[in-house]
């Protein structure tokens, strides 16, 4: 074998299509695209699940099915940081402390502490979830921590 003996397989080669050679060529003129309309235009494509301004489809079907939105958990989160900046030393931090001074504003169901930041402040804190490392760093500045889960 050599290699100016190579060639491709049979049928891996095919002639490009030339449009537009001369009316002759069978593609000439309109170039295979018909006459007119959007289709025949450079650029005119209609994007999958158009139906030419009709109410598509996807959008005349009924929806159906489970949607978990609306039983979902939501947690609010607040950081060591936080604490420092707005409560004094020997506070008691619960959901109600925390809602006055609007570091939780929003409606949810769980409220966790968790370890961003540093605190040297002796506090009481009440809430809903804590993490390990904020419940380290809390209990190392002297403070203590309560939660449904430890109780």
């Amino acid at each position: 074998m050599k290699l100016h003996t190579l060639k491709p397989n049979k049928g891996a080669k095919h002639r490009i299509k030339r449009l537009g050679c001369g009316e002759s060529s069978g593609l000439g003129k309109t170039s295979g695209k018909g006459n007119k309309g959007q289709k025949a235009r450079s650029g005119g494509s209609i994007r999958p699940g158009f139906e030419g301004g009709q109410m598509p489809l996807h959008r005349r079907l009924p929806k159906k099915g489970f949607n978990n939105k609306d039983f979902k958990t939501t947690v609010s989160v607040v950081n060591l940081s936080q604490l420092e900046k707005s409560f004094d030393d020997g506070a008691t931090v619960n959901e109600e402390v925390l809602r006055e001074k609007g570091i939780v504003s929003r409606n949810t169901d769980i409220i966790k502490v968790l370890g961003m930041g540093e605190i040297s402040k002796k506090l009481t804190i009440a809430v809903d979830a804590i993490s390990a490392t904020a419940r380290e760093k809390i209990e190392k500045a002297g403070g203590t921590v309560e939660t449904p889960a430890a109780e």
